[in-house]
């Protein structure tokens, strides 16, 4: 007849193999949090133990992307207006999406104001699109008589931005 393998060797040797993982396990652990690291994985005989810590990063938003936009109600006629503007004659309209600036840099003295006479050709404001300044240069010469956007307001495309008559 076979025999049995001692139940309690075999208890024995398992419990020694569960301590041995844990103390390694243990030990990673520890390297882990010293050396900063968020993985670690080694094999050694056969077995293979990987150990890791899920760091969460807290991104930084912006306050306005909190913000809920409740819904507001735009009168129909402050819609047809921004219409008409943009099929006024004069209207400069937008060539890209992006943000608008009325001077070089903060605090410098903007391109234009309301009443100043431009040339063809003559810096109207920039543009900002993916980290790029971009003149947006007067079409036509002649007096500016509307300025449309605010310094550092986002722009579509095609949106009128100034009123040269």
């Amino acid at each position: 007849m076979a025999r049995q393998p001692d139940d309690k060797s075999a208890a024995k040797s398992k419990n020694d193999s569960k301590s041995d993982d844990s103390v390694l396990i243990r030990e990673l652990a520890l390297l882990l949090a010293e050396t900063n690291l968020t993985e670690i994985e080694i094999e050694r005989a056969g077995l293979r133990v990987r150990v890791a810590r899920n760091i969460s990063i807290a991104a930084s938003v912006p306050s306005a992307v909190h913000a809920v936009a409740a819904p507001v109600a735009v009168p129909a006629a402050a819609v047809a207006a921004a219409t008409d503007l943009a099929k006024h004659p004069g209207a400069v309209p937008s060539p890209m999406v992006g943000t608008a600036y009325w001077s070089p840099e903060p605090g410098a003295k903007p391109f234009i104001e309301v009443g100043t006479k431009v040339s063809a050709g003559q810096t109207l404001l920039i543009i900002e699109a993916m980290k790029t300044m971009n003149q947006i240069p007067s079409p036509r010469a002649g007096t500016v008589t509307q300025i449309l956007v605010e310094d550092g307001q986002p722009v579509e495309f095609g949106e009128p931005l100034v009123i040269i008559e």
